[in-house]
């Protein structure tokens, strides 16, 4: 745990058992979802269905409280347990063995669960989950482009989500929401509007998602009751008649204190959780803002202290710690390998009348965040110029705790952002940002992220005129032989229109599996939550939001501005070597080449350095997609939006390429985010942050820029203030994000050599952090290779 580390010894105990637990895989969620099926499926609506089965789950799943436990609610039986969800990804056995037997990121599974999975889970969802309906309806480019690593698809195994609570929970209990939708019901006009029946069947969907709710918090009650009529200790007894009388309460009717107001928020994270597997998982937004008023109030009446309160944080941050995200296999495990559930939240920012959000809970998340040292939940700040710097640099001091949390984003950016998106200011205003670095409003828009697209793969095509080099596939068009271009110009326009092909083929398939999960997989329980579902009587996944955003996140920029950048500087410009040389040296990966490859390498201008030379090129690829995917329309009545981040998706992406013109041998990563390419911003962090914001990145939803420090850079009240500094200056220019790594490269490889001492070493990898030793090797590396800031 981080110096200074002054938790408790109750949070201390519940963080060890959190961080000491095996993950494992729970069939429980399995088992109650098929006996639903079973039960329901041909008899009731497919609303009311999905309804009655989350019914089903929240009267039979099983109650843990651990042990000093005052926040309750487990995903799985207990911590550390991750469920499945087999009506959306139906596992094979194979499949369970090797999430037990891999070395990373692996769940155990024991022997009666794959008896279960194979003898009852399979024989029913075979052929029926919602990945064997969306396979069977893609077109053979569509598969082709997908296992070539052109693109990848986000709702594969996972289903859509990606939103994030705001006020209404704590101001509204689900008695309200009910009476809510009751009232909705009585107002339906048979006679004139002809989707009467659906939105009856979506509202009495969520009316019983109401009650499930509730029913799940009054077993915690009881079981609260139980363990206190058997408790010794006087103190403990009391905590659990305590909790009882929470839990009686919330989520049923609004929270009245502090405490309540904690467990609301975690009865409806799982809720949401647990009725699927939202990618990524529900979020609290903005955390501070929300729970000032119950703190304020708590505090001042005398029955909250604050160390009171940051002891109940201390445990509300260990409920996160304790759900590993779903367990993911494949191409998807690929595109995001790693336990963290990307359930991220916001400190700081503005408040709904666009004042300074920060206040007396926004220092004491801080203070969590640092002394907690967890994976779960991530955390941001959010900086605007209305917040004090003295906010900003206790930011800084956990920056530089090394743990790569709190990532730190540009509000007044993420204002301009949204509104440019047709958002209302008020909406706006209450939104911020969610998983990696991703836009939306919050409690009011579904914002879907699809999956990655290959930009440097889709350039490798260009230059192999529509031919998947690595395979001999044509995936692509016939744009042209790339020998016979006489100008940067015209390979981008060749380059253009193999993207518009790619994004063709992904979005057909987007926009069927939106219409899969809309017409077979609705969230009743989410959309009670989420404006305005209730009011449309529409479910989220089916447009019912008031905003509807998809995402296409580009990978690959600095990767993809270095290529071009050498082809006009040594082929076009400079006549260093033809294309025909260029191509052939590729195609052996520079065996034999050394000389060429260090030219690309050092005597090529490079994306990070501010350098306009290369960021024009860059400014032109990003164009290029943004104006093939922007403003595209779905058909739940979304709008199709573009975002610039990776998850660790540039590791996989850069396996399914060959050497490229920037140097990089195959199979190599690429680079990440916005970020330069690893090594490649040898002018200081200020040349990388000009260059990176000649992106218009208020075009986007989101754009994830890393910078790594040596631990010296930050040191002292000085170090602290550059690195504020920065981050303003930075905002200043209109920049999204930044996220920190400080650590030496030296501790890095030793970490390598010797994991056994790098237990605790957590890391930022791209929106999100993780231990070092839970990285593949390859993931490892390429955090290494990321240049080593050694001063401002």
């Amino acid at each position: 745990m981080a110096k200074g580390m002054s938790v408790n010894n109750r949070v201390k105990q519940l963080r060890d058992q959190s961080v000491n637990t095996v993950p494992q895989l729970s069939i429980e969620r399995a088992m109650l979802m098929t006996e639903a099926y079973k039960k329901f499926a041909g008899q009731v609506s497919i609303p009311v269905l999905r309804a009655l089965t989350f019914k089903h789950l929240m009267e039979n799943k099983t109650i843990c409280i651990n042990e000093g436990e005052l926040i309750v609610g487990e995903r799985g039986t207990g911590p550390q347990e991750a469920p499945t969800y087999p009506e959306l990804c139906c596992h094979t056995v194979e499949d369970f063995d090797i999430m037990d037997k891999r070395d990373k990121i692996f769940f155990r599974v024991d022997e009666e669960t794959k008896r279960t999975q194979k003898e009852e889970i399979i024989p029913f969802w075979q052929g029926k989950a919602i990945r064997d309906l969306m396979f069977a309806q893609m077109t053979p480019a569509w598969k082709d482009c997908y296992e070539a690593g052109i693109y990848t698809e986000f709702m594969e195994q996972r289903a859509p989500g990606h939103t994030v609570a705001d006020g209404k929970i704590y101001s509204q209990g689900f008695l309200d929401f009910k009476k809510t939708i009751m009232k909705k019901l009585e107002e339906l006009d048979y006679q004139q509007d002809p989707d009467a029946y659906e939105k009856q069947e979506e509202l009495n969907a969520m009316a019983i998602c109401c009650d499930a709710i509730i029913v799940y918090a009054q077993r915690h009650a009881a079981k609260a009751r139980e363990l206190a009529d058997k408790e010794q200790d006087p103190v403990r007894k009391i905590e659990l008649e305590d909790l009882a009388e929470v839990c009686s309460h919330v989520p049923a009717y609004a929270p009245r204190t502090f405490r309540e107001a904690l467990q609301t928020y975690w009865f409806v994270h799982l809720g949401v959780i647990t009725e699927l597997n939202t990618w990524d998982s529900f979020c609290p937004g903005k955390l501070d803002i929300h729970l000032y008023p119950f703190y304020e109030r708590d505090i001042q009446s005398g029955i909250l202290t604050r160390e009171a309160a940051k002891e109940l944080l201390g445990c509300f941050w260990v409920k996160f710690n304790n759900q590993p995200a779903p367990p993911k296999v494949g191409i998807t495990l690929q595109e995001s390998a790693t336990y963290t559930d990307f359930c991220n939240i916001n400190i700081g920012g503005i408040k709904p009348d666009g004042s300074n959000g920060v206040n007396e809970l926004s220092y004491l998340l801080l203070d969590i965040v640092e002394e907690m040292e967890l994976l779960q939940p991530s955390t941001n700040v959010q900086v605007s110029r209305k917040n004090p710097d003295q906010f900003v640099i206790r930011a800084a001091e956990v920056i530089r705790e090394g743990m790569g949390f709190p990532s730190v984003f540009n509000t007044d950016a993420v204002l301009e952002e949204l509104l440019r998106q047709g958002k209302s200011l008020e909406d706006a205003r209450g939104g911020g940002t969610s998983g990696c670095v991703e836009v939306g409003c919050f409690g009011k828009e579904a914002y879907i992220l699809t999956g990655y697209l290959n930009l440097v793969k889709i350039l490798e095509i260009t230059l192999h005129n529509g031919v998947d080099s690595r395979t001999g596939k044509m995936l692509g068009l016939e744009t042209g032989d790339a020998t016979q271009f006489g100008s940067l110009e015209e390979l981008l326009a060749a380059f253009k229109k193999q993207v518009e092909h790619f994004v063709d083929i992904k979005i057909r398939g987007n926009n069927i599996i939106e219409v899969l999960y809309a017409k077979y997989m609705p969230s009743p329980f989410m959309s009670i939550v989420i404006d305005d579902c209730i009011e449309k009587g529409k479910d989220y996944n089916a447009g019912g939001a008031r905003y509807n955003s998809r995402y296409i996140q580009g990978v690959g920029i600095g990767s993809i501005t270095d290529c071009l950048s050498a082809i006009e500087y040594h082929v076009y410009d400079n006549k260093k070597l033809s294309m025909d040389e260029l191509l052939a040296v590729l195609k052996v990966d520079f065996a034999g080449h050394e000389k060429v490859r260090q030219l690309f390498l050092n005597k090529t201008p490079k994306y990070g350095n501010d350098d306009d030379y290369a960021d024009t090129i860059m400014l032109k690829v990003f164009e290029i997609f943004h104006d093939v995917v922007n403003g595209r329309k779905t058909p739940t009545g979304g709008t199709y939006r573009i975002e610039m981040l990776p998850t660790t998706c540039h590791v996989y992406f850069g396996s399914v390429i060959g050497a490229t013109p920037d140097g990089r041998k195959a199979g190599r990563p690429l680079s990440e985010g916005i970020s330069p390419v690893q090594g490649a911003d040898r002018n200081g962090p200020t040349a990388v942050i000009k260059s990176a914001a000649k992106m218009d990145q208020l075009r986007t939803g989101g754009a994830l820029l890393n910078q790594k420090f040596t631990p010296q850079v930050v040191a002292g009240e000085e170090g602290l203030r550059k690195l504020k500094d920065l981050i303003r200056a930075y905002f200043k220019l209109d920049g999204h994000h930044i996220q920190f790594n400080i650590v030496d490269a030296a501790t890095l490889r030793d970490a390598q050599k010797n994991p056994e001492k790098y237990n605790n070493l957590i890391v930022r990898v791209a929106g999100y952090s993780d231990y070092f030793n839970n990285l593949t090797k390859a993931l490892q590396d390429e955090i290494i290779e990321r240049t080593e800031h050694k001063d401002f």
